[in-house]
C-alpha cells in the first residue's frame, strides 16, 4: 500500500520537475507567457518555469527556406505564365513573431504569393525574362518591409522558374531564328563590302606595277598546282594583245 503511494508521489514529482525545467538548443528561443502575459524571451540553455503558471513557446531562429507554389500571373503586356520562387527569412524578434501574428510562417507564405503576382504584373514579358535581379530585389524589399512588424527578416528572394505557354515558346523560337538569320545576312553583306574594298585597293596597286601583276599570276598558278588540279592556266596580259591588234599608222 505504502509502496504504491510512494511510486505515485515519485511519478508526480518527476512530472512536476520536468514541467519546471526546459532545455533549449542554440538555435531556439523561448517566449515565456505568465498567466497569459508575455514576460520576455529566454534561451538558449536551461530554463526554469513555474508549473501551471508559465507557458513556454519555442521559436526557431534559423534561416527558413520557403518554396512559393507556382502562381498564375499576367504580365503588363497581357502574357499569362506560371512563376514560382523561393524566399529565405529568419525570425529576429521571437516575441513579436508570437504576439503580433497568429502564424508567421503561413502569413509570410501568403504575403509572398500575393506580392509575386503583383510585382510580375508590373513588368512586360521580356523584362520578366531579362531583369530577374531587379525583380528579386524588389520582391525582397517589399516582403522585408511588410514582415518587419512581425519580427521577420527576409534576407533573399529568388524567382526560380518561369513557365511560358507553348504558343509563346514557339513564337519566341521563331523570333530568335529570324534574328539569327538577319545577323547572318548582315555579316555576309559586310564581308562582301570589305572584300570589294580590298579588291579595289589591290587592283589599284597592281595596276601601278606590271611586275607585281605578273607575280600575282604566278602565285595563282602555284596555288592551282598545289590543289592537284589538271587544269592549266596561261596568264595572258591583255595590254599586249592591244598592242598586237592595234591598227598600224
Amino acid at each position: 500500500m505504502f509502496s504504491s503511494f510512494f511510486i505515485v508521489i515519485f511519478v508526480f514529482g518527476m512530472a512536476f520537475l520536468m514541467s519546471m525545467i526546459k532545455i533549449l538548443p542554440e538555435w531556439e528561443r523561448g517566449v515565456i507567457l505568465r498567466l497569459g502575459h508575455s514576460i520576455g524571451i529566454k534561451g538558449p540553455g536551461l530554463i526554469i518555469l513555474i508549473p501551471v503558471i508559465d507557458r513556454l513557446i519555442r521559436v526557431d531562429t534559423r534561416t527558413v527556406t520557403m518554396d512559393i507554389q507556382p502562381q498564375d500571373v499576367i504580365t503588363f503586356d497581357n502574357v499569362s505564365m506560371k512563376v514560382n520562387a523561393v524566399v529565405y527569412f529568419r525570425v529576429l524578434d521571437p516575441e513579436a513573431a508570437i504576439t503580433q501574428i497568429e502564424d508567421y510562417y503561413f502569413a509570410t507564405s501568403q504575403l509572398a504569393q500575393t506580392t509575386l503576382r503583383s510585382i510580375m504584373g508590373q513588368f512586360q514579358m521580356d523584362d520578366v525574362l531579362s531583369k530577374r535581379e531587379e525583380i528579386n530585389k524588389k520582391l525582397q524589399v517589399i516582403l522585408d518591409d511588410a514582415t518587419e512588424q512581425w519580427g521577420i527578416k527576409v534576407t533573399n528572394v529568388e524567382v526560380k522558374h518561369i513557365d511560358l505557354p507553348k504558343e509563346m515558346q514557339r513564337a519566341m523560337a521563331r523570333q530568335a531564328e529570324a534574328e539569327r538569320e538577319r545577323r547572318a545576312k548582315v555579316i555576309s553583306a559586310e564581308g562582301e563590302l570589305q572584300r570589294s574594298q580590298k579588291l579595289k585597293e589591290a587592283s589599284e596597286m597592281l595596276s601601278q606595277s606590271p611586275a607585281s601583276l605578273q607575280l600575282a599570276y604566278l602565285q595563282t598558278l602555284s596555288e592551282i598546282s598545289s590543289e592537284g588540279s589538271n587544269t592549266i592556266v596561261f596568264p595572258l596580259p591583255m595590254d599586249q594583245f592591244g598592242k598586237i591588234f592595234a591598227p598600224k599608222g
